[in-house]
């Protein structure tokens, strides 16, 4: 994927469809409308991913804590799309055992039937059966457990992945299909024809050039910013949504040195909590806490982050401790509001909705990564009917994903290179070409130089941010050593950018501005 050629594009032809906003759900429907055979174009006002979507759990999951609330239907949803997603995406989806340690009798058969009917649920699709563990098997699969009266654990199955790097591939599969997909464009308004909506206009962030562009319909699927998008097409529009923010920490691996998950069913605000190994780190969260207002770089408290590190501590041998965490970091959920005052964010809806307004804007919201596809699907079915497209069933439950592996055999490339799938062997010869691009980008980091000019030329990142943060996931897995590599990226992105040394500087102060969050308060 080429900007400047997406760009020569917009103006080809007026569009069956125009979405807004760059993350799982736009990005999917991206892929579900243009495979269906509707000419779409996908508009993102900052990166692919930018927000929500790069700061999830990793996990592809049917959502254990729900089976508690007696949600059985999101539930069986969840889980037939974390079966379909492992089969379209192997390159990125990964079974993971997790376990639940067992410290009282009655929790044996409590989860034991639990995890059988999360089994059950999942059907032909499920990853694989759940059991019980003894003492020392439990120890064997979470070496820094706390044994102290530790009796066994339960073990079951979930899938993980990289959500980044999955969002980008959704981004190539609608781009490999003939979509437009433009990050850094800006939707400012709505155009309307005859009261109905059908079109935008949108800027260049880059250029400050202004489109207009015309469809048949226009779906709002900006997460978060769904208001603000709503209120483009009518000002008085009622809220859907009531943000909650997640925070994570990012810890080294001696604190989880197998490749099994922890999951803490009872934590002090009664959610539960996941120390799960990932790229050789250890990622522990997440929080539920409400929030007023949208932000596209939420800040975690003190308290959400003394919070994760004692609940965790009750369950770990060696407890961390804010000098170990490697980063800190903060995503901001749309839950669909639920209506009445007081209502616990934990208690809110991950369902989503798909509403039409008077005008015909479409806006999907809420929902949760493991189930985008469902969402993109729903979406698209509804849009038809507003922009009066020919009815065309969906395509994406046995669609491979953007470097799906044929075969199902054994990957291509181990380590960080396996998320470019089939494209492994492609990237990995473009590296051989240049010793320097075999350099390490920083000693603590897993990526040498030469993914830095991929992203550049193949994968659309346009800032040292798009590089760090999600091309390669250096913010979350060391942010002080992400800080470290910024400048020599700058340098990197201004050769292949044609930019100058204003723009590397200026890029360099951004991004210390922005990994600064990243970083336990006084690591500074």
């Amino acid at each position: 994927m080429k900007r400047e050629e997406m760009i020569s594009r917009l103006d080809s032809h007026e569009w069956d469809v125009i979405v807004i906003g760059g993350g799982a759900t736009g990005l999917g429907i991206a892929v579900d409308a243009q495979t269906r055979g509707y000419h779409t174009v996908l508009l993102e006002q900052h990166d692919f991913a930018k927000a929500t979507s790069s700061r999830s759990t990793k996990l592809v999951h049917g959502g254990v804590r729900y089976l508690k609330q007696g949600n059985i239907a999101l539930v069986s949803e969840a889980l037939r799309e974390r079966g379909l997603l492992s089969r379209n995406a192997p390159h990125l989806v990964h079974n993971l055992a997790f376990v639940v340690p067992r410290y009282h009798w009655w929790e044996g058969p409590f989860y034991g039937i639990g995890l059988k009917l999360y089994d059950l649920l999942a059907g032909k699709l499920n990853l694989a059966p759940s059991r019980q563990l003894n003492r020392e098997e439990t120890i064997a699969r979470i070496p820094n457990i706390e044994t102290a009266h530790l009796l066994g654990g339960t073990m079951y199955y979930d899938a993980q992945f990289d959500d980044a790097r999955m969002a980008l591939a959704l981004a190539q599969t609608a781009a490999d299909h003939g979509a437009v997909l433009v990050n850094y464009m800006r939707v400012v308004a709505l155009r309307r024809e005859r009261g109905r909506v059908r079109g935008v206009t949108a800027v260049d962030e880059e250029t400050g050039r202004s489109y207009d562009l015309r469809a048949r319909v226009v779906i709002n699927a900006t997460g978060i910013f769904a208001d603000e998008v709503r209120r483009l097409d009518d000002a008085a529009a009622d809220p859907l949504l009531a943000p909650s923010q997640g925070v994570h920490i990012v810890l080294d691996r001696r604190f989880q040195p197998s490749e099994t998950a922890i999951m803490v069913p009872q934590t002090d605000d009664g959610r539960v909590l996941f120390v799960i190994p990932w790229y050789d780190r250890v990622l522990v969260g997440t929080t539920d806490t409400p929030v007023t207002q949208p932000e596209l770089e939420p800040r975690p408290s003190r308290e959400e982050i003394a919070f994760i590190l004692r609940n965790a501590a009750r369950y770990l041998a060696r407890d961390p401790s804010p000098p170990d965490i490697l980063s800190v970091f903060a995503g901001q959920r749309p839950l669909v509001h639920a209506g009445s005052a007081g209502v616990q964010s934990k208690l809110l809806s991950r369902e989503h909705v798909v509403t039409i307004s008077d005008s015909g804007l479409v806006t999907v919201t809420g929902g949760k990564w493991t189930t985008y596809r469902q969402m993109a699907q729903e979406t698209v079915d509804s849009a038809l009917t507003v922009g009066g497209l020919p009815r065309r069933p969906c395509r994406t439950a046995r669609l491979p994903l953007h470097g799906c592996i044929s075969g199902a055999g054994q990957p291509l490339a181990v380590g960080v290179l396996s998320v470019y799938g089939a494209d492994a062997t492609t990237v990995q010869d473009f590296l051989r070409e240049d010793r320097r691009r075999q350099e390490p980008l920083h000693p603590r980091l897993p990526y040498v130089c030469g993914q830095v000019l991929w992203a550049a030329r193949h994968e659309m990142a346009r800032t040292v941010e798009d590089v760090l943060a999600r091309r390669t996931r250096s913010l979350l897995l060391d942010a002080r050593a992400s800080l470290e590599a910024a400048p020599r990226v700058a340098q990197l992105l201004a050769a292949e950018l044609g930019r100058d040394q204003a723009w590397v500087n200026a890029q360099i102060a951004q991004y210390r501005t922005l990994a600064q969050g990243y970083l336990v308060e006084g690591d500074d």
